[in-house]
């Protein structure tokens, strides 16, 4: 259990660091396009907004990971059992937040999309649109690797005998 529990959290802990360096990407494309009054520019808006949320959600992850992996490891040597339940508890929520993640994602693919489909001969709604479907897209591929890491580690904790 061990092994899978650091696994997962190594995991989470690298793509924390891509979600991080992802956001200071896009906060620099996004300073470029408006300070140079690119056609683009207002791309800018999208790539801030949720570059911001990655910033949160990867500082958050970074920072807390090495207590919570020394909390849990100590819970599990301690009590297994109370760390079953409390972490298989916890992961289900992990899993649970992950079809709410996806559909937002997938709404602002679908939406960036629309906007760059049926308003591409305005400046604005392509840039919004080419926005939305890079910061969406990405984002929703690390969700996917984020998932299925979540998966087999929630399968390890119901392996566990009580």
């Amino acid at each position: 259990m061990v092994k899978d529990m650091t696994d997962y959290f190594v995991g989470e802990k690298q793509e924390s660091m891509l979600f991080i360096l992802a956001a200071c990407m896009a906060i620099g494309l996004a300073v470029w396009l408006w300070t140079q009054g690119h056609r683009l520019r207002f791309m800018a808006l999208p790539l801030v907004v949720v570059a911001l949320l990655q910033l949160v959600v990867g500082v958050t992850i970074f920072a807390r990971t090495e207590a919570q992996v020394a909390h849990l490891s100590t819970q599990l040597s301690l009590s297994p059992t109370e760390f079953k339940q409390a972490e298989t508890e916890r992961m289900q929520t992990v899993m649970a937040n992950f079809k709410v993640y996806k559909t937002v994602e997938l709404l602002l693919l679908v939406l960036g999309a629309g906007l760059i489909a049926f308003f591409s001969k305005w400046d604005a709604a392509t840039a919004i649109g080419i926005g939305l479907v890079l910061q969406a897209g990405f984002t929703q591929a690390l969700d996917l690797f984020a998932q299925a890491r979540g998966e087999s580690y929630l399968r390890a904790l119901t392996g566990i005998a009580a």
